[in-house]
């Protein structure tokens, strides 16, 4: 059984927080969560800045939009001040391995790196 780790959660409870149709069109609930240098490397293979991706959930997330489906969270502390999560979504049929590292920041969890790659049901 895996050890509790606070800080594993935090990061876990922020990702999933991200997920949310809730969260996603708030501009200022997402900027909450992202670190001033935050980027991403979308599933789509475009290069996000942290201004780009709050402008973007934004005007995308619908009321009603359901939540992104995760599966196979893991998370590991690499430092005292860094975790790396990884999981898959599914989300209208597309599906993605997710990479993300989040950065403790002034004694909060922001994220600040992001990685997406689509895969298929083949490439599993």
């Amino acid at each position: 059984m895996p050890e509790h780790n606070p800080a594993v959660e935090s990061a876990m409870e922020g990702e999933l927080a991200l997920l949310t149709p809730e969260v996603r069109r708030s501009a200022d609930r997402v900027g909450a969560l992202l670190h001033p240098d935050f980027h991403e490397f979308g599933a789509s293979g475009r290069h996000w800045s942290r201004a780009a991706i709050i402008a973007s959930l934004a005007a995308t997330a619908e009321p009603g939009d359901r939540p992104v489906a995760v599966s196979a969270l893991r998370g590991v502390q690499l430092a005292p001040d860094l975790v790396h999560l990884t999981y898959d979504t599914e989300y209208d049929g597309s599906r993605a391995h997710r990479s993300s590292l989040w950065r403790r920041t002034e004694g909060r969890w922001l994220l600040w790196f992001h990685q997406a790659t689509p895969f298929s049901a083949r490439t599993t």
